[in-house]
């Protein structure tokens, strides 16, 4: 561990790879595909059609829908259309904003992974042959 991220620690800040942007509700297989989804088509989609992108049963979609809409990151419009009820599910404003600054972190974990690896092969390399030089 650095020193400066040891100082942080002791005056009880976050660690250096805490990543506390990372939002538990988006942390799940479903609703990230959810909130993918639904990002990619701003305008909404019918719950079926979500169902199908998303390849996830009516319970376990209607589930992943109620835990986003409860924070107010997906809205739902129940509508009859032809006389059959269909629901719309789209992203809101702030659960766009919520959904981008989580992947952001993301990108962050990714690239701090491949830091990681690459020094670790990089490391690796030079310790199996003593005095060559690698590029």
């Amino acid at each position: 561990m650095s020193r400066p991220e040891r100082n942080a620690l002791e005056r009880g800040g976050e660690g250096r790879f805490a990543y506390s942007g990372l939002e538990r509700i988006f942390h799940e297989r479903g609703r990230l595909a959810v909130c993918t989804c639904l990002i990619a088509h701003p305008e909404g989609m019918s719950f079926s059609d979500l169902q199908r992108a998303c390849g996830l049963t009516d319970g376990n979609l209607s589930r992943h829908l109620q835990a986003l809409s409860e924070m107010k990151i997906v809205s739902l419009e129940r509508r009859v259309n032809n006389g059959r009820p269909t629901t719309t599910c789209t992203v809101t404003r702030t659960g766009r904003a919520r959904f981008l600054a989580y992947v952001d972190v993301l990108e962050a974990v990714v690239r701090d992974v491949q830091r990681g690896a690459a020094k670790e092969s990089g490391a690796r390399t030079r310790s199996t042959v003593p005095g060559l030089a690698t590029t």
